[in-house]
């Protein structure tokens, strides 16, 4: 695949090219823009940072937006959410931040027509989060964020389809913030040093790591019938059912906490059909133990919401692992840097950043 990482790095370098030189050109939105994105393709961990922001900047009391493009969806063109949105018409994770949140979420492809949109609602968000837009590069965001996997980090990675990358590492000169994601809990500061070396940040960057971190586990039809990981899972033998890009983290997690763990994973955005859920709950039911579960992902969840599998899927006895992101340190400082560009005024913003 080598040979074939250097065409399309070609490609990508030349088209990046263009738009340094002003060739293609960029536009700043006339809307605060924070873009979350990565140098790699899928499994940095994106989606609950996304989340992290959401509900960081609804606590100051901002009006949000967020904007992507709606992976896998089956509408086309812009699509603004409402309450009967499903995974079909915007995506999984749009889903996610739309069910969890009072805030618009819409879906384009372009980008600038959706920000246009956005900025026309009669009460138009004062910020726009754009997940997965670093490399769209008609949009010149505000600020953007670049995430990477600690385990599989973008210094050790390769172009497409050799690696993962979809564009030259240096396309991170780019990115105002960097996040290291997914850093083991008993990382010494030693190594998290060495990492930051091989990061080399430059004076306009910041480095920050995080963790995911699990809450307790909710039932796919009642939210409010938990179960705490930590001081029940292990009378349960579990399986565990995910259609994401990375799903180690969270398998090692219940392994450690579950009495055994059959794991049944799929590709990230799996469209869930009528026949795998059959089988799948008739693999439960042979199962020969007094406890067991099913756990789940939320952006699994969504898509088995979809009609024609959620007759199916609320008749399994499944629970979902929600997620979210904390730092490691240096919190508080992430919090103020987005917060102090969410609170500059449009003048300052276009004339210093």
């Amino acid at each position: 695949m080598y040979p074939l990482s250097l065409i399309y790095g070609l490609v990508v370098f030349i088209r990046n090219k263009l738009f340094d030189v002003g060739i293609l050109k960029e536009k700043r939105p006339d809307i605060h823009t924070i873009g979350v994105g990565n140098l790699a393709v899928g499994g940095a961990g994106k989606t609950p940072l996304v989340e992290y922001l959401i509900k960081l900047l609804l606590q100051n009391e901002f009006k949000l937006a967020t904007l992507s493009r709606g992976y896998k969806r089956k509408t086309s063109g812009y699509v603004l959410a409402d309450a009967t949105s499903s995974a079909d018409d915007i995506g999984d994770e749009p889903l996610i931040y739309k069910s969890k949140y009072p805030i618009d979420v819409a879906v384009d492809a372009n980008r600038l027509n959706a920000l246009k949109k956005l900025s026309e609602l009669e009460q138009k968000p004062n910020i726009v989060l754009l997940d997965d837009a670093f490399q769209h590069r008609y949009i010149r965001c505000g600020l953007n964020i670049v995430v990477s996997d600690y385990s599989h980090p973008f210094f050790s990675d390769h172009l497409l389809p050799y690696g993962t990358l979809r564009e030259q590492k240096n396309g991170l000169v780019r990115a105002d913030i960097i996040i290291i994601s997914k850093t083991p809990e008993r990382t010494t500061p030693i190594e998290l040093r060495n990492v930051l070396k091989d990061v080399k940040p430059g004076p306009h960057q910041n480095v920050f790591f995080s963790y995911l971190k699990y809450g307790d586990l909710y039932s796919i039809t009642d939210p409010l019938l938990k179960l705490e990981v930590e001081k029940e899972l292990f009378k349960y033998h579990v399986m565990a059912l995910t259609g994401i890009a990375n799903a180690a983290p969270m398998i090692t997690y219940l392994k450690e906490f579950g009495n055994e763990v059959y794991h049944f994973p799929f590709d990230d955005h799996h469209e869930y059909i009528p026949k795998e859920l059959e089988d799948i709950k008739r693999y439960y039911e042979q199962i020969n133990k007094t406890h067991k579960i099913i756990i789940t992902t939320e952006k699994d969840l969504m898509r088995l919401k979809n009609s024609n599998i959620w007759p199916i899927a609320k008749n399994m006895n499944m629970f979902v692992l929600p997620v979210e992101v904390s730092f490691k340190d240096k919190e508080e400082e992430f919090n103020q840097i987005i917060l102090k560009y969410a609170r500059t005024n449009r003048f300052h913003h276009k004339k210093y950043s």
